[in-house]
């Protein structure tokens, strides 16, 4: 008899294990035998190693696969750009813990746009849509923390975009009042 519980099961086959990709994410020795239902019905608060891993294995799987399709010239990036989306500029992003030397404006661009698009999205089963001002606010905080592209965070804001967004694709009652001067404001050293 295994000293292992029954809801676990060796790992399969994953190719955030295979050093040809470069990733550097810890990876369970074990899967939970639940499959989706269970993984999307994580309840709020700390997540297990194979919770965690499990909800970032999805850039995995986007890199192994657009690095293997034929791109044409002019596309050759698309890997880089979907690739990177969760990396950060502090370098504790996934799955290849790059820093801000080897992310390009447009990597940092699909990582503000995919944090912006996941706060407002009301779609997502697992959280509920949150308000134009709240998804600035946050982003302002993981700004000053270092983790995204301050000037890009001052174009979304200043070029409008965050309003042309949120007209388009967000409920109405997501559309509050944002005043960006708050935000463009960078705080001082002291005042962190």
């Amino acid at each position: 008899m295994s000293d292992k519980p029954e809801h676990l099961i060796p790992r399969a086959d994953t190719k955030a294990l295979d050093p040809k990709y470069g990733f550097k994410m810890s990876v369970p020795e074990h899967q939970f035998n639940f499959g989706e239902l269970y993984n999307l019905s994580v309840s709020r608060g700390t997540l297990t190693a194979e919770e965690r891993f499990k909800v970032n294995e999805h850039i995995v799987q986007t890199i192994v696969m657009l690095e293997n399709l034929p791109f044409p010239k002019n596309l050759q990036r698309v890997p880089e750009y979907a690739g990177t989306h969760h990396e950060t500029l502090l370098g504790t992003g996934y799955p290849r813990q790059l820093g801000p030397d080897q992310l390009s404006i447009p990597a940092r661009i699909m990582a503000i746009a995919d944090i912006f698009e996941a706060l407002t999205a009301c779609d997502r089963p697992y959280k509920k849509a949150k308000p134009l001002s709240e998804s600035i606010r946050i982003l302002a905080r993981l700004r000053d923390r270092g983790h995204i592209d301050a000037d890009l965070f001052a174009l979304l804001l200043s070029s409008g975009l965050h309003l042309s967004y949120g007209h388009r694709h967000l409920k109405p009652e997501q559309l509050d009042q944002v005043d960006i001067r708050e935000f463009l404001q960078r705080p001082t050293a002291a005042a962190s």
